[in-house]
């Protein structure tokens, strides 16, 4: 497979990934707000505010925006074209990735991907942010469910699919965390026991895993939470179920065995996995669970630059290639950073 194809397929899968996670994010939040009675207007933008904390776009937003309301968070994260991590923008670039490539792209893939595009710049969907965000929060999931059930029932298991994994499941992994991560930035809002039982509760939701919860324990706490969403081997939203994926799936691509490693990519995701299948969460609230999550998605990013490294710039080849003209390295460096993603 050529480079370009690989990255393309890996930030296409990726970006429709970001759009769930931001619809969950906002909608799952919205309800909490309806149940938390005693927000005044002080405490409602305190509330916001680590949400943006939480997407780590924080200095876009306050050059945008003179004070984090609910209004302005949701249309940030929601429909703002100025901030290319909204919903939106997500969604219209992993369509131009799919674009890139259509010819490798089964049709069916293709048309939910356009359909979901042009949804979210139709009158339809301004209306819908409006009068019933829910609804329209609601069919964001749904295509994006569509679309990853679409691409597993269409995609031959290859390359094409190993990279659209790793793009899916290392976004995911970094989502999971930062949900988690809101509790580090939240104001005490009333009652600090029912806040916390409806704080973690809402998080459960945000990943679908609520009944999962229930399933196993039957009061809500912080502990419980991170121990299902970051170390659990079965939950498809934890954090070490997704660095599983995206260890086999290096692996694939490679054809190393499991256990070994060929390249940094593996190296750094091996090493992660291994952490995760030792720890536990009471070494995650001994560190601070702020510390530990910023950690997590610190590597998060090292392998994310480590495959891109290995399978796309390939040093390798670089190395033994005469030397290039500077303005070419020069429009390969702004190609690169307009690729590259926090």
């Amino acid at each position: 497979m050529l480079s370009r194809v690989a990255n393309t397929l890996y930030w296409m899968t990726r970006y429709v990934e970001r759009a769930d996670n931001l619809a969950r994010l906002i909608d799952v939040n919205r309800q909490f707000l309806l149940d938390s009675e005693r927000l005044d207007s002080a405490r409602l933008r305190a509330f916001w505010q680590p949400i943006i904390l939480s997407t780590g776009d924080e200095e876009l937003f306050h050059s945008l925006y003179e004070e984090a309301g609910g209004n302005e968070v949701i249309r940030f994260l929601t429909d703002d074209p100025r901030n290319v991590n909204s919903i939106t923008s997500c969604i219209a670039l992993a369509r131009e990735n799919a674009r890139a490539i259509r010819d490798q792209l089964a049709d069916e893939l293709w048309e939910e991907l356009n359909s979901l595009y042009l949804f979210t710049r139709s009158p339809e969907a301004g209306h819908l942010i409006a009068s019933d965000p829910a609804r329209y929060y609601g069919n964001i999931r749904r295509a994006a469910f569509t679309f990853h059930g679409t691409a597993a029932a269409t995609t031959p298991r290859d390359e094409h699919w190993d990279f659209m994994e790793l793009g899916r499941h290392l976004e995911r992994a970094d989502k999971t965390t930062r949900f988690l991560d809101i509790a580090s930035y939240l104001p005490d809002v009333g009652d600090a026991t029912r806040s916390s039982t409806l704080h973690w509760s809402s998080i459960l939701r945000s990943c679908g895993a609520l009944g999962a919860y229930r399933a196993g324990e039957r009061v809500i706490t912080a502990r419980g939470v991170v121990k299902l969403l970051v170390f659990s081997d079965s939950v498809p939203r934890s954090v070490r179920f997704c660095i599983e994926r995206v260890d086999v799936c290096l692996h694939r691509v490679s054809g190393t065995r499991r256990g070994g490693c060929s390249n940094d990519a593996e190296q750094e995701a091996g090493r992660l996995l291994a952490d995760l299948s030792y720890g536990a969460a009471d070494e995650a609230f001994a560190a601070g669970l702020h510390d530990y999550l910023d950690n997590l998605q610190n590597r998060f990013n090292a392998i994310g630059d480590a495959i891109f490294r290995s399978y796309v710039l390939m040093p390798e080849v670089i190395e033994v290639s005469p030397p290039a003209d500077p303005r070419s390295i020069s429009a390969a460096a702004a190609w690169q950073q307009q690729q590259q993603q926090q």
